[in-house]
């Protein structure tokens, strides 16, 4: 099956397709191709943000996926050197409903369809979004090959890339994405719109982040709160930890399939959580949480994707807007009594955060950082301080 985009002179649209995404159920859509010149194979997943393209793009929970943006204008603010999660691009490819426009933004640097090409990031355009959307939604995730060339394209050969590649079941892609020394963080703050990211050198606490994939507004929210933090490996042994001194340990959000990544970090978090340090983690760093606290782990059917998902708070029976990426999820029946659920999705009824009985531990699914996204649940930030203030009266 193969669904053409008909040419459109006002939209800048085209006959010849020099862009095609082959699924690996055969299915192909042609377009117009944008961004770097190549192909990629990845994960075909959808994403409902309507603002935010940069940081979604530079976020590295997106390695080795393609993104199908159900908004259908992408690129019209441009592109700048503020708006990223991450100095690489992990992701695969991208796919838009309409050609990219013009930048209109007093921020704008560059083109989106220039930066896609500087970022080695394959595009295509001019495409039936909602199809791909509908099609995942029904199907599932599904595996594909993305391809922007002008030469003609061999679609059985593009076909068998997409079948042939593994997906991301079983995949530990935090080791790829992760810091490969310890770093510390620069105490960039929030941005404001007058000063931009302000500097803060005020500390009153020191967190070690675990690094799975770390996007860059979670550290500008801890120096936010006068917390400097330390940045290390995915590899980081807990006697390595321990040494920093740390008042808490955070556990980042990333990319892959958390039961692979689990056999590199369960011992240490599991080490975190005997000795009583204030965790805390975010999306990956949740489900790696929730591995150490013996829960098990499963792929989605289609995943979280968006700026927009509703997640009720069971503790104060609030409902937040929260902004998520992932498509694994904590199994309820395989959650211990010594667990507890905090939130859960209201879209599916997945669980969407946790908390440990025993010790001082939490954790969400979804992002209270933004970026893009509400900041209904920048709350935890300070939640997961006054847990670093507690444990240190008792100590």
């Amino acid at each position: 099956m193969i669904y053409k985009e008909k040419s459109d002179p006002q939209n800048n649209l085209f006959t010849q397709p020099t862009g095609i995404l082959i699924l690996e159920n055969g299915i192909t859509f042609e377009g117009r191709g944008i961004g770097h010149k190549g192909y990629s194979v990845g994960e075909v997943c959808f994403n409902t943000s309507m603002t935010g393209y940069q940081e979604i793009m530079t976020d590295p929970s997106y390695s080795d996926q393609i993104i199908n943006f159900t908004f259908p204008h992408i690129g019209n603010v441009g592109t700048n050197l503020e708006d990223i999660e991450c100095e690489d691009a992990w992701l695969k490819g991208v796919i838009f409903n309409k050609d990219i426009t013009s930048p209109s933004n007093y921020r704008s640097l560059n083109h989106l369809d220039k930066w896609l090409q500087t970022n080695k990031i394959v595009g295509l355009c001019g495409v039936d979004t909602r199809e791909i959307t509908n099609l995942i939604r029904t199907n599932g995730a599904l595996k594909g090959t993305i391809i922007n060339q002008s030469k003609k394209i061999d679609k059985k050969f593009y076909l068998k890339k997409s079948r042939d590649w593994s997906g991301l079941k079983g995949l530990d892609l935090a080791s790829k994405v992760s810091t490969k020394q310890i770093y510390k963080w620069d105490n960039q703050a929030l941005w404001k719109k007058k000063d931009g990211y302000e500097i803060n050198n005020t500390f009153k606490y020191h967190v070690v982040a675990i690094d799975f994939g770390i996007k860059k507004n979670i550290l500008r929210n801890f120096s936010n709160l006068n917390t400097r933090v330390t940045v290390v490996p995915i590899n980081t042994s807990f006697k390595t930890i321990v040494a920093l001194k740390p008042d808490g340990v955070f556990l980042s959000n990333g990319p892959g399939d958390p039961a692979a990544t689990s056999k590199i970090v369960n011992s240490t978090i599991k080490q975190i959580l005997i000795n009583k340090i204030p965790v805390f983690g975010i999306c990956l760093g949740h489900q790696l949480l929730a591995h150490a606290l013996k829960c098990k782990t499963k792929k989605m059917h289609q995943g979280h994707r968006g700026a927009n998902h509703p997640v009720k708070n069971i503790k104060t029976s609030k409902v937040e807007i929260t902004s998520q990426n992932h498509g694994f999820e904590v199994v309820r029946k395989s959650i211990p009594k010594d667990v507890e659920v905090t939130h859960v999705s209201l879209f599916d009824n997945s669980i969407e955060g946790i908390s440990y009985k025993k010790s001082i531990a939490f954790s969400v699914q979804y992002h209270p950082e933004a970026s893009p996204g509400p900041h209904d649940s920048n709350y935890l930030f300070n939640q997961f301080i006054n847990l670093i203030k507690q444990n240190a009266k008792k100590n």
